[in-house]
């Protein structure tokens, strides 16, 4: 494998600019004149459409890296199938930076950026039934290897999360498909479509999802990617990568969510978009509300809230909301979602109907979870 000390960033075929490593495992990174002609700013707080070499602060939470690109790199389970990979290919995983990791996932990765030169990795074209590739998921998490391991990078290598996925194609659209962790119940699949669909007819944008057959669980949860449009990528950026914080510790609050997406996007119908997320998780209990589970799309020239993702039955530290509400995430109910809403200025008596309408849709449709999780 190649050891690059510097890679050029793409979105389509226009170069976006260049990733070098600097000093202290830090990577610079300049635009490229003629992306700063013509294009725009891919990360409006850190990397304003300038001349200029930028360099991230010492104490980033990146390894070096802008919190954009690291948004690029797999984590989790991702991650775990990389460094794995690199073992087996007698490569010590603690001596890849950033920089080279990004050029293992070149074009695979999430959202619109890629990049050159890619760092190849063994790669094969076996084909695995997902009753197979949920099989030797199980025997990652157990035993930490898999005869198919290749099979299993190449299906789900830039992957994020900590639940296995893996790149799937159905009726010529990209989707994504989830299998069981470690920790997960046996039917998480089930249980995940049944939130997207409660979340559907609590009128949230979510991408389509469907539940896939299986002879060894009640199925597996797929979910069309809003990353992609026919055979276009859209710029994609999480929260965790728009503010450089680690979606590792707790640190955020919906008044922050809500005052970034006013910031981002200007409109209100996606601070009710952002709203009605809220609601959903907390009344379903969807407590894994962290700085990665929330993001933006660059479409048509303009920020928007991306469709919601990654919503079923969870915790997050201590059992509370990764993402506090008005300051509570142990408990938070109708007050503190109305304290959010009237902060940022929405409507109060819109705010108090869409939180009623959604805390009985929930309890309609997904009661049942609670009663077997709590």
């Amino acid at each position: 494998m190649n050891n690059y000390k510097s890679i050029n960033v793409f979105m389509g075929n226009q170069k976006v600019g260049t990733l070098a490593s600097a000093a202290g495992h830090l990577v610079a990174f300049e635009y490229d004149e003629e992306w700063i002609a013509r294009g725009f700013s891919i990360s409006p707080f850190s990397l304003p459409l300038q001349k200029g070499v930028f360099l991230p602060p010492k104490y980033d939470p990146f390894d070096g890296l802008y919190g954009v690109f690291a948004d690029s790199l797999p984590d989790g389970w991702g991650r775990l199938l990389v460094d794995r990979l690199l073992t087996k290919d007698k490569i010590n995983p603690a001596e890849i930076d950033s920089v080279n990791r990004l050029a293992i996932v070149a074009s695979t990765g999430m959202g619109a950026l890629t990049y050159q030169p890619e760092n190849y990795l063994e790669k094969r074209t076996d084909t695995l039934t997902l009753d197979q590739i949920a099989t030797e998921c199980k025997k990652m998490f157990e035993t930490e290897h898999s005869e198919n391991l290749d099979a299993l990078f190449q299906m789900g290598g830039s992957s994020g999360g900590a639940r296995p996925k893996i790149f799937y194609q159905m009726d010529g659209e990209e989707w994504i498909v989830k299998f069981p962790s470690s920790i997960d119940i046996p039917n998480i699949g089930e249980q995940e479509y049944r939130y997207s669909l409660c979340a559907k007819k609590c009128q949230i944008e979510m991408p389509e999802t469907r539940l896939l057959d299986s002879e060894i669980t009640s199925g597996y949860f797929a979910v069309k990617r809003f990353d992609r449009n026919g055979g276009d990528r859209i710029h994609m950026v999480s929260v965790s990568g728009l503010l450089e914080t680690s979606h590792r510790i707790p640190n955020l609050d919906y008044h922050i969510l809500m005052q970034l997406t006013m910031q981002l996007t200007k409109d209100y119908k996606e601070i009710e978009k952002l709203y009605r997320l809220m609601c959903f998780n907390v009344f379903a209990h969807n407590r894994d509300d962290h700085a990665k589970n929330f993001s933006y799309l660059y479409k048509d020239e303009r920020w928007q809230l991306a469709p919601a993702y990654d919503l079923t039955y969870s915790n997050s530290i201590g059992g509370e909301h990764a993402t506090t509400v008005d300051g509570n995430g142990r408990d938070p109910g109708m007050k503190e979602l109305l304290a959010v809403a009237e902060q940022i200025k929405f409507d109060e008596r819109k705010a108090k109907r869409i939180a009623t309408e959604i805390e009985e849709m929930v309890y309609t449709e997904l009661k049942d979870v609670w009663e077997h999780r709590l």
